[in-house]
């Protein structure tokens, strides 16, 4: 397996996308410009009301709707991190935890908080639809290697690491240089990694925990405290490793970002990163464009003649397989529904991880009536959905080939538009002649100046067009005007859309 990273950086937004064996598996958009209130990111925020017949309280954390924050969000330690808080506010930080009595699980929040009420709170589920965040008063801090769980001494090891003597090793490593009342979770990343590694992921979180509160002195709510690093940053921080092959980065300033990160974290990886200097569209040169195309619209193909449909309402997904046109119909039934099923499943584990797909998705499989192809389906699916980080529970198939899956919604589903504007009319419901597209080529590079060349960028149809047979009319246009001019075949570009540049890629007209 090899992971490669995306990074296209335009004027009003960035968007990442990690490709793991050439395929896409996740895309990220993120607004320049504006405040964000994503999951990790910590406030000082203040209580609107408390709504006791929902054991729940309203709180103002800076979004248009108010966060919700439920009494079992308070965590066990709510008085030990309030009390912290109420001195770091005081203008009285301390760097020595004193661990508080642990409130009544059962209990009821307005024991705890009232309206007016100032805490610290992290976002826990972005905002989504019309409802506000979802939020805990119970910090943590994640690192590359490790979780930070500030009033705790408990130390946890990732369910993923099997070896036994590993856990053994990194527990008891973990318990000898952790500071007290700091509780720790050891990330599956941290498998074999040396003393000096974890130490300093460890002294760095730890660092960041007390910058937070030594800063709420001059603070008024509501005020973000500390952001969770930039998306780029956080998935290589959560995903580097040996698998990953390289990043690739069309800016220079991300691409200097990057490049502080990984040189402070793992300076010996620092060669995988690469500032992208190619004329084409960053996405377009590693084929994003055509995969999102793919991957985002209600109908999605699969490589075998299959295909999804994908219906979804507020809370439910619904995903549909179909044979579609699947070759190799001289076998049974029974084989053919098991190979399409199978083929389903993966692209299906990938999709949900791509578009964020979250709450219940029920899969309607191709009726298979031996229990033993319905569990190898089963188990297939789960196997392929295990590299996905989003909490995830599976049911197998009912007795109407129905898989029920559960999936963590942390953020709103990521929804693109996939379809073109016509073609012809471009929405006006004018339709212009198809057959004056290359008299209207061929009077832009006429009327053009030749001087420095010429680049001519058009829909990948009209491209062919220009191209095929032994002698072209890419050529003979080249010979007629005595400079070579470069076609260049876009996806972006609707079908009758053109654009002539120089050779130093300034737009011509």
């Amino acid at each position: 397996m090899s992971l490669d990273l995306i990074i296209s950086s335009k004027k009003d937004e960035v968007t990442i996308a990690l490709l793991e064996d050439k395929k896409l598996i996740e895309i990220h958009k993120e607004g320049n410009d504006t405040v964000t209130f994503n999951a990790g990111d910590i406030f000082l925020a203040k209580v609107k009301r408390v709504h006791t017949g929902m054991n729940a309280a309203f709180v103002d954390v800076g979004y248009e709707k108010d966060a919700f924050l439920h009494y079992s969000d308070l965590g066990s330690n709510y008085l030990s991190f309030n009390t912290h808080a109420r001195q770091a506010i005081a203008g009285q930080p301390s760097r020595d935890l004193v661990i508080k009595d642990e409130i009544d699980k059962d209990g009821k929040i307005k024991d705890q908080l009232s309206g007016g009420h100032t805490i610290v709170a992290q976002i826990v589920k972005e905002p989504i639809s019309s409802k506000g965040p979802k939020i805990t008063t119970d910090i943590s801090l994640p690192g590359r290697f490790l979780v930070l769980i500030p009033f705790s001494n408990k130390v946890s090891v990732s369910q993923k690491i099997d070896d036994k003597d590993e856990k053994l090793r990194l527990v008891r490593l973990i318990e000898s240089i952790k500071p007290n009342n700091f509780g720790v979770i050891i990330r599956t990343v941290a498998q074999n990694k040396k003393v000096a590694e974890l130490n300093d992921d460890l002294i760095e979180l730890v660092e960041r925990f007390h910058n937070v509160y030594e800063n709420l002195d001059s603070t008024l709510p509501p005020k973000k405290v500390l952001g969770e690093l930039d998306k780029a940053v956080t998935i290589v921080r959560d995903q580097l490793n040996k698998d990953f092959n390289s990043i690739y980065v069309d800016d220079q300033l991300v691409f200097t970002q990057l490049k502080e990160y990984i040189s402070k974290v793992a300076p010996s990886r620092t060669k995988i990163l690469k500032l992208y200097k190619g004329k084409l569209d960053i996405f377009h040169e590693f084929g994003i464009h055509k995969q999102i195309k793919a991957a985002f619209g209600r109908k999605v193909h699969l490589p075998g003649g299959g295909y999804l449909i994908i219906d979804h309402a507020e809370a439910m997904h619904v995903i549909d397989v179909n044979s579609g046109n699947r070759k190799g119909k001289e076998n049974s039934h029974e084989e053919n529904a098991l190979q399409v099923n199978l083929e389903a499943a993966e692209e299906i584990a990938r999709l949900l991880r791509l578009r964020d797909m979250g709450g219940i998705i029920a899969v309607d499989f191709i009726d298979m009536y031996e229990q033993e192809n319905n569990m190898k389906l089963y188990k297939h699916l789960k196997e392929k959905m295990r590299s996905d980080r989003a909490k995830h529970n599976l049911i197998p198939p009912s007795k109407f080939g129905v898989v029920e899956i559960t999936r963590q919604r942390m953020k709103p589903e990521t929804e693109i538009d996939t379809s073109d504007v016509c073609p012809t009319c471009h929405g006006t419901g004018q339709v212009q002649a198809t057959l004056l597209v290359t008299d209207q080529i061929r009077t832009a590079i006429a009327n053009a100046d030749k001087s420095n060349g010429l680049i001519l960028q058009v829909h990948p149809f009209v491209e062919a067009y220009f191209k095929k047979d032994f002698i072209s009319r890419q050529m003979k246009l080249s010979w007629l005007h005595k400079t070579w001019i470069r076609i260049e075949g876009v996806t972006s570009r609707d079908l009758l859309d053109f654009k002539l540049f120089d050779k130093n890629r300034e737009l011509i007209g």
